[in-house]
C-alpha cells in the first residue's frame, strides 16, 4: 500500500441535526472548531447539520405536498389573454 494515502486528522467526529438535536459519533477528518461532550463524558469535535435522516421528510414520511394544480390555475388565470 502507498504510505501516507489516508489523512493524519481521521478521528471520532458528532454529527448533531440542529432541528431535533439528534447526533450521532463517526470517524471522518472535518475540520471543526467546536466541540461537545459526548454520552461517554469524553470530548469530541462536532458538526452541526441543518439536517438529517432523522428530520428529512423523504425517510421521516411526513411529505409535504404542494398544490400544483392551483399554482397552475393561478398562473393561467393571472397571465390569460383577454
Amino acid at each position: 500500500m502507498k504510505k501516507d494515502l489516508h489523512p493524519s486528522n481521521y478521528r471520532l467526529v458528532v454529527f448533531k441535526d440542529m432541528s431535533n438535536d439528534y447526533a450521532f459519533i463517526t470517524k471522518s477528518c472535518v475540520d471543526t472548531k467546536e466541540t461537545i461532550v459526548w454520552e461517554d463524558g469524553t470530548e469530541y469535535p462536532v458538526v452541526k447539520l441543518e439536517i438529517s435522516h432523522t428530520s428529512h421528510p423523504f425517510y421521516t414520511g411526513k411529505m409535504k405536498l404542494v398544490d400544483t394544480a392551483g399554482r397552475i390555475d393561478k398562473f393561467r388565470s393571472r397571465y390569460n389573454k383577454k
